[in-house]
């Protein structure tokens, strides 16, 4: 096949041109230049900005079989590329989230699940992207890659993407902070998660082009419910059990003001956990498969080290001074 991707080099956009020229297919990356532009030399590389046709232009008239989009988050901008290519593209695979079903959201949901609409007062035609309008907006991308390739949109909801290269460090936190050792404030063990690797999720959406795959599905991980509990132990394992793990319950974590997902990267609490446990069995059907968590947490540690150095500061999670501060007072909360 002859694959386009818009973006390519960053993320899941990196891992995606990894997986199909590992599959033999050509690959074409448009992005603007500006992140690791020396990557894949074998491939193909257009440079230009998606907000305007004059950037677009380098693709007019250009055919692929399929174009993979890993950076829509304004529908105009959807809208300009899709539009721009559906006479010439065979197939559009839009890469969306499971956050436009909530926050809130109802647990174990699937594909039919209701989704967000932008608040009252929100324009359509924003532009500016935040924490209460990035699900809706998703909604509506989702729409225009449709209205472009009617039929032929392959939408991708997906979940906590992981795994090398990850430039948030939101799963990254826990593997490089346990390989640290020491004493470790962790959520409940029992709080579920979902994940899933980069990689994992990549050769997956290769696969379904080669398919001609269209349709909504939800993509996370794993198949069997998982745990904060095996995941922290898991990342301890692998680290040769350097770590003390220390879960402190709920209700504590809470009072002391330590954030879900920004404190404690990955953790929602019980009113916010349903997050977790999306519906994946239509992926799972059409051949989803994951890894082992291990060789995740292996992986990513062993790339922080080289890329990052293993004491670099990590982008999300409590801070060291914050976590013994919290660890006292949770130690002297069990011996009361």
């Amino acid at each position: 096949m002859n694959v386009l991707i818009i973006g390519g080099t960053r993320f899941l956009g990196r891992a995606l041109a990894e997986a199909a020229l590992a599959a033999g297919h050509k690959v074409t990356l448009f992005n603007r230049g500006k992140t690791n532009a020396d990557l894949f030399p074998e491939a193909e590389k257009l440079q230009g900005d998606r907000m305007t046709d004059e950037g677009l232009a380098l693709l007019k008239g250009r055919k692929w079989d399929v174009a993979i989009d890993t950076c829509g988050y304004i529908p105009r901008a959807v809208s300009l590329t899709a539009d721009l290519l559906a006479e010439n593209v065979g197939q559009y695979v839009f890469i969306s989230s499971i956050s436009v079903y909530g926050p809130p959201m109802e647990a174990h949901l699937d594909e039919s699940g209701p989704v967000l609409k932008l608040p009252e007062g929100t324009p359509e035609t924003t532009e500016e992207v935040t924490g209460g309008n990035y699900g809706p907006l998703k909604v509506l991308c989702e729409n225009a890659a449709e209205a472009a390739f009617p039929g032929r949109t392959l939408q991708v909801r997906s979940g906590l993407i992981v795994g090398p290269h990850d430039p948030t460090d939101r799963f990254t936190y826990w593997p490089v902070r346990i390989a640290r050792g020491g004493d470790v404030l962790c959520p409940p063990a029992s709080a579920p998660i979902q994940i899933i690797d980069a990689r994992d999720q990549a050769a997956w959406i290769i696969r379904m082009t080669e398919a001609h795959k269209s349709g909504i599905y939800n993509v996370t991980g794993p198949d069997t419910a998982l745990t904060f509990g095996t995941v922290t132990e898991t990342c301890n394992q692998v680290s040769g059990n350097q770590a003390q793990l220390i879960p402190a319950s709920e209700s504590f974590l809470l009072e002391k003001e330590v954030s879900p997902w920004q404190d404690m990267p990955l953790w929602l609490d019980t009113e916010s956990a349903s997050m977790s446990t999306i519906n994946i069995q239509k992926a799972l059907a059409d051949g989803l498969t994951f890894r082992a968590l291990p060789d995740t947490v292996r992986d990513i540690v062993a790339w922080f080290n080289e890329e990052r150095s293993g004491d670099a500061e990590l982008r999300t999670g409590i801070k060291p001074e914050r976590e013994a501060e919290v660890l006292a007072a949770w130690r002297e909360q069990m011996q009361s």
